[in-house]
């Protein structure tokens, strides 16, 4: 039977993976743009110009791939937000209907490996942006000391958050995306006039390669990194929201600040070689040189906690993939076992890792291509179900979901495979563990060919999974709701 919970503490939310109660469902469709916009109007969406233009292509062809790609991907997110409604239970429980009781698991760690990289990668940028604000106010960035205090400070906000839960984040990312929206309107205005239009306008146009890689890229780094999290923040609406808009406010508040961030991000890349190359090191540090001294503070704040607001959503959400992969403790708990891996991982990369954004990146890559087609499975499982979920049956191996969905897993296994042979590892000196890609691109002009660099794995195995899965489970899709 599934877990019917109690009214929630004020402050503490106890709810864990089980299926939220139907008087507790008050949300609305429109409540969906506040944690998605605040977790995604970081100054750190600006150095996304560099990422782009770093793929050899020109301005007018950064910016339709950046909207495009950031557009589509929180899109896709709206999709999975679908069954947060229908079934009032975390992503990775609802992923269950798809892979079965048991088989979800396979899903389940590759989520919990992408929510716990992406939230230690933005407590990193946090504490290195820390120190280099620090270092131009004139104190030592570099001290150990200081290094010491802004890794605990930012893992202590995220971790506290995290254990709160739900209706606390709701609140707090409602107050920060005012104050981070100010102050990033703020530093476009200070940062206008450092823009060269000349130096922009003539960068060269690149190949279609170039260019299909920069839209993955852009869709792995926004939408599709939020998309294994998506259902988390909707499972507190009520089942009679529509729809569209749900998919609407998911989208409109993911996508609206970084479009115009990463556009933003492209001029100023655009204009100046050695920040584009900044950037790469220190993203959000590399930006606070433009800035003068006065504003240095309320930017270091308010970038950090653009930064928290990011993680606190994805540990809380690792916190209840962790519980739907069988550890049975409560969720804050959950929620605090993430935060010390958090803090660990953080402190290795701060004080003992001589890069880690090359490694970064492609570890995303990496992840990129299973989450990418457990993200086409489910978006077809979604889209082919006209009924809400059986509640009691996502926590029953016996019930009408069973235990192993062989169609789902094979399915994913089989394109992850497959598009692992067709992405390069960008990186092959700071990251030669993950060389072992792209066996396949013999056979569209080996590793140095023009579509090398494309990630091309990743599209085929969110397309290849989605018809996969929209035509094999029809039937049995049918079957489970008759």
């Amino acid at each position: 039977m599934s877990e019917k919970i109690a009214a929630a503490p004020a402050l503490i939310e106890r709810a864990g993976i089980e299926v939220i109660p139907e008087s507790e469902r008050t949300a609305k469709p429109r409540d969906l743009f506040w944690p998605w916009f605040a977790a995604n109007v970081s100054v750190f969406g600006m150095s996304y110009g560099s990422f782009v233009l770093g793929f050899g292509i020109s301005f007018w062809q950064a910016t339709i791939v950046s909207i495009i790609g950031i557009v589509i991907s929180f899109a896709l997110c709206g999709l999975i937000a679908i069954a947060g409604k229908r079934g009032s239970a975390p992503t990775m429980v609802l992923s269950r209907a798809a892979f079965g009781v048991h088989g979800q698991k396979v899903p389940g760690i590759v989520s919990w490996l992408t929510s716990i990289g992406w939230e230690t990668f933005l407590a990193i940028m946090a504490v290195l942006a820390t120190a280099t604000v620090i270092t131009q106010l004139g104190g030592d960035g570099d001290s150990v000391a200081l290094k010491i205090i802004a890794t605990v400070v930012v893992a202590a906000l995220i971790v506290a958050a995290s254990v709160l839960g739900y209706h606390t984040i709701m609140k707090m990312q409602s107050v920060l995306t005012w104050i981070t929206g100010a102050v990033t309107i703020l530093y476009v205005i200070l940062t206008i006039p450092h823009i060269d239009f000349a130096a922009v306008m003539a960068l060269p146009a690149g190949g279609i390669g170039a260019v299909i890689g920069a839209l993955v890229m852009v869709m792995t780094g926004f939408g599709l990194g939020w998309i294994n999290i998506a259902a988390d923040w909707s499972r507190y609406q009520k089942r009679t929201a529509s729809d569209g808009a749900i998919v609407f406010w998911n989208t409109f508040g993911g996508a609206i600040a970084p479009v115009l961030l990463v556009v933003f991000g492209l001029l100023l890349a655009g204009s100046d070689e050695d920040l584009m190359a900044a950037v790469g090191a220190d993203p959000i540090g590399a930006l606070a040189t433009l800035l003068p001294i006065w504003v240095l503070v309320p930017f270091l704040l308010t970038a950090v906690l653009a930064l928290v607001s990011g993680a606190v959503l994805g540990i809380y959400s690792s916190g209840l993939t962790l519980i739907s992969l069988g550890i049975r403790i409560p969720r804050p708990s959950a929620a605090a076992i993430d935060g010390v891996i958090l803090t660990l991982g953080t402190i290795w990369v701060v004080f003992f890792a001589t890069d880690f954004l090359g490694p970064f990146q492609s570890f995303l890559i990496t992840l990129g291509v299973p989450l990418a087609s457990w993200a086409g499975i489910l978006i077809a499982d979604i889209l082919r179900r006209r009924k809400d979920y059986d509640e009691d049956a996502l926590f029953d191996a016996r019930g009408r979901y069973g235990a192993w969905d062989w169609t789902s897993i094979i399915t994913m296994v089989v394109t992850s495979v497959i598009g692992w042979g067709l992405v390069v590892n960008n990186f092959a000196e700071d990251a030669a563990w993950n060389n072992w890609q792209g066996y396949l691109l013999f056979a569209i002009g080996g590793r140095d060919g023009d579509w090398a660099y494309a990630n091309l794995g990743v599209f085929f195995a969110l397309v290849l999974s989605f018809l996969v899965t929209w035509f094999a489970r029809a039937a049995k899709i049918r079957r489970q709701e008759a």
